[in-house]
């Protein structure tokens, strides 16, 4: 669609995301969020409110969603950051995330790694910047931002004793054919080695999705109204089953109603079994990476938490 993406023209065979099986072929996703969060830092209040939503949490947990598909844009080595912006323009987002062991009343799995990744506001992924999003965009380049074309919004954080992370970063913006949309791993048994998550297995692959309204909304602000096209909505996606929550649908609260630029909070709890193990080649597509893609660690000048601005609201 053009202009304000509301034309919803194209149509995708919608591939189901929830693949059949046993818990073994995958991690769990279970229905389980909280409404809203508190921005501060402070280690305990950050604790008091994540043991709340836990113990909420465990009443409701059930065994809905297996793995869904990895999509063509991985890169392994994503450091071990909070902000992952690298001052990567867009409207900002706070995700918390709940990791809990859905085989075992949904009790908090502290230490876990999750690990997310997600385009930026014109639709490129930092490793896969000559990739083509669809419709039209400016060039990667064009943005002039100090990203590190490598490791822009990717980063994993380590769940607190409530099963608890959360990530600064941007709204991401969309790319042909799939709608907005952030990449989500949980891993277990590894640990934290050279700034990025060494060994272990990853115990869950999925994606969260963002409610059409907000998403259109989002992508007439600047910068996202720069890339112009045919936007895919949720009903059309090829992974999104539908589900809700269940599928990977996050809540959303905006930081200020009536300036969603301010940006948004945005939280879901995901539920796997620590010791199944899933290969990231669930069902559902995502489109095919350009030849020569990059593989390995992170390059050495590659931003630290320390090092990485916050992400800048669009007006």
């Amino acid at each position: 669609m053009t202009g304000n993406h509301k034309n919803t023209s194209i149509t995708r065979r919608r591939a189901l995301a929830v693949s059949g099986g046993t818990v073994a072929a995958g991690g769990l996703a279970v229905a389980g969020f909280q409404s809203a969060f508190a921005d501060t830092t402070d280690t305990t209040s950050a604790d008091a409110d994540a043991t709340a939503s836990a113990g909420s949490t465990s009443s409701e947990c059930m065994t809905l969603m297996t793995s869904v598909t990895e999509g063509p844009y991985y890169l392994d080595g994503a450091l071990v950051r909070k902000d992952i912006t690298e001052g990567k323009a867009g409207v900002p987002l706070t995700l918390r995330l709940t990791v809990v062991d859905a085989t075992d009343g949904c009790t908090p799995v502290k230490g876990a790694a999750v690990e997310i990744w997600h385009c930026d506001a014109w639709g490129y992924y930092s490793g896969y910047t000559t990739a083509n999003p669809g419709g039209s965009a400016p060039a990667e380049s064009e943005e002039g931002d100090s990203a590190n074309d490598q490791t822009y919004l990717r980063g994993y954080q380590i769940a607190n004793a409530n099963g608890v992370v959360k990530f600064e970063t941007i709204f991401p913006g969309w790319y042909t054919p799939r709608t907005c949309h952030i990449h989500v791993k949980v891993h277990t048994g590894g640990e934290k080695e050279d700034g990025t998550y060494e060994g272990g297995k990853v115990n869950y692959t999925g994606q969260l999705f963002f409610a059409d309204d907000i998403a259109e909304e989002i992508f007439t602000l600047d910068p996202y109204s720069k890339h112009t096209g045919s936007y895919t909505v949720l009903a059309d996606d090829m992974v999104y089953d539908g589900g809700g929550a269940a599928s990977g649908l996050l809540t959303l609260k905006a930081v200020h109603k009536k300036d969603p630029s301010k940006g948004y909070k945005g939280s879901l709890t995901l539920g796997i079994d620590p010791d199944a193990e899933s290969t990231g080649a669930g069902s559902g597509g995502g489109g095919t990476p350009p030849s020569g893609a990059p593989t390995g660690t992170p390059p050495s000048d590659a931003p630290s938490d320390s090092a990485s601005p916050s992400a800048s609201a669009s007006s």
